[in-house]
């Protein structure tokens, strides 16, 4: 008797429901407080290929699961915390790009590092210069800070535009498009942005790099601003319900 991937996958979580005195059931499924979390294979297929997987602390990883992650390319990145807020000591940022902005994002990275070694950076990738699709690599950044895992979020592709449009459809993100070190300044302190994007075929490494360090030293200026993001928010609970 032959068994399909699938079936195999539920076998597997039945078995470790079992062991682990849990009775719940599904692709996401978590274990009560003090249990271990289940990562499948279904959890990993609707992660961007070519980029890395935020492994929860103490998780179960299934067979199947790191099947899935060597054919699409995901590196299993352990020791993250499960919860919404890091709790590492240092400050997360997560750096994604596709393959137009994958140099670019490797400068950044550099730079980070060495300015800013106080940053925990999280690479998204992409980690190469095959061609790739940038929804994936925003989606991958802006689903790190919309659940409060990730502080900010740096995105790179060609123009800045299409990652900024695709992080903003993720709940919890305010994404900005910045070109110089005024409209970053203008995006944290009147928009509160925690999402920045940057274009690589439109500025050089010195300007970027200005930019994101601009842009992260720039506070939220609250007061009127605050009313008016307050609005943003608002809006998106609209149509979130």
């Amino acid at each position: 008797m032959s068994y399909s991937s699938e079936e195999i996958e539920a076998l597997v979580r039945k078995v470790v429901n079992r062991v682990m005195g849990e009775g719940q059931t599904g692709s996401s499924a978590q274990f009560s407080s003090g249990k271990r979390p289940l990562i499948d294979a279904d959890l990993i297929q609707q992660h961007p290929p070519n980029s890395t997987y935020l492994l929860p602390t103490n998780a179960l990883i299934t067979p199947l699961a790191r099947q899935a992650a060597l054919e699409r390319h995901i590196q299993l990145q352990e020791g993250s915390d499960s919860q919404p807020k890091p709790t590492t000591n240092k400050t997360a940022i997560a750096l994604g790009a596709d393959h137009g902005g994958y140099a670019l994002k490797e400068t950044l990275k550099k730079m980070l590092a060495t300015t800013h070694p106080d940053y925990e950076v999280v690479d998204c990738g992409t980690h190469s210069t095959d061609s790739v699709d940038y929804p994936d690599f925003a989606y991958a950044v802006a689903q790190l800070v919309g659940t409060g895992r990730a502080w900010r979020g740096i995105i790179i592709d060609g123009a800045g535009i299409g990652s900024c449009m695709t992080a903003n459809k993720v709940p919890g993100v305010l994404a900005a498009m910045c070109y110089d070190q005024a409209t970053a300044v203008n995006s944290r302190e009147h928009n509160n942005a925690n999402v920045l994007t940057l274009g690589a075929g439109l500025i050089g490494p010195n300007l970027a790099q200005q930019i994101v360090q601009t842009w992260l030293a720039t506070d939220f200026g609250g007061d009127r601003h605050a009313r008016r993001v307050d609005k943003i928010w608002a809006i998106e609970k609209r149509f979130n319900k």
